[in-house]
């Protein structure tokens, strides 16, 4: 059987095999906007419902008068795991969750789950190199370099997980900062308006989900937090631990400064605006200005080659065809 499998993974499979995926990969890239549903609508209405499941369960702990928790606890196998192999000292406890929350992964069973997947993936990974080179194609190498490379497939492996981790929280910060000038414009006309600053957070979170989720996730969660916390500084301050961006620590360090000294929040807010505003422009230019130097590969590479094909391609055919 395994004689069978070598045989049967030449070059040319593996070039079709790949070729099969690239192609699949493209079609389902193509296709991707057109059979994905629309699921801002969902995770507004889940967002939404958080204040009411707050007040529901805070409710219900008064009456029973015991501890009701508002997380959701992770799976039984995910939870023995964890304990049996006693992963919680593989990384820091409160890193790892602040982490998780960054990515917008909240509760025990994400940080379960990250912690068994920490664990997972470097065995995943050293056993499939191992089979790889062992099993699959004749290796030509002494034996402590393949053990070496399988120790390298470990390592690799243990930290995919902090990796996508880290792409995750990228990608949810840029869809914030993308988002918060116009958030802080909003919030602005809201409280000039007449609102509590509660009431500009939740009426803000509403409108602002079409250019970010992750911002109105964020947004509602203050909003629940300025309503139930007995110190309304720590929701500014949970608000940015959450998100980790300079531009939402300063209006969050701006606002506490507000409520503590009673300073108007409308010229804060107006002033917030305009530094942000400034900030993303800033780095629009930044990467403007970086975008000639990193387009001179590409030229030099697939630009310039097919210039000079056409251009002296017509002389070079009809010198050949002189000769």
């Amino acid at each position: 059987m395994i004689d069978i499998l070598i045989q049967a993974i030449n070059p040319k499979t593996l070039t079709m095999l790949l070729a099969a995926i690239a192609a699949g990969a493209t079609v389902l890239t193509l296709a991707m906007p057109l059979i994905a549903g629309d699921s801002l609508q969902k995770r507004m209405k889940t967002v939404a419902l958080e204040r009411e499941k707050l007040r529901q369960r805070e409710r219900e702990r008064l009456a029973r008068g015991d501890k009701v928790t508002l997380r959701q606890s992770p799976k039984q196998l995910v939870q023995k795991a964890v304990d049996q192999f006693n992963l919680n000292k593989w990384v820091g406890q409160e890193e790892a969750r602040l982490k998780l929350v960054q990515a917008g992964y909240r509760g025990q069973a994400p940080y379960m789950t990250y912690l068994v997947a920490r664990m997972l993936s470097p065995i995943a990974a050293a056993l499939g190199t191992a089979f790889y080179i062992f099993v699959v194609t004749d290796f030509d190498q002494p034996l402590t370099v393949k053990i070496g490379m399988c120790i390298g497939a470990a390592y690799l492996g243990m930290h995919l997980p902090w990796q996508f981790l880290k792409s995750k929280i990228q990608r949810r910060q840029l869809s914030i900062r993308r988002a918060f000038p116009d958030t802080l414009d909003l919030l602005l006309i809201c409280v000039e308006s007449g609102m509590s600053i509660e009431a500009a957070f939740k009426r803000v979170s509403e409108e602002i989900g079409s250019q970010s989720v992750a911002l109105a996730e964020e947004l509602t969660l203050t909003t629940a937090e300025l309503s139930y916390l007995q110190d309304r500084r720590m929701a500014y301050e949970n608000l940015a631990k959450r998100t980790d961006l300079d531009g939402v620590k300063s209006v969050c360090m701006a606002l506490q400064q507000a409520e503590r000294y009673g300073t108007p929040l409308g010229s804060t807010l107006r002033v917030m605006a305009q530094e942000n505003r400034d900030m993303r422009m800033n780095e629009a230019e930044k990467k403007a200005a970086g975008l000639p130097p990193k387009l001179t590969v590409p030229m030099i590479l697939f630009f310039l080659p097919v210039l000079f094909i056409v251009i002296l391609g017509p002389a070079a055919i009809k010198v050949m065809g002189l000769q």
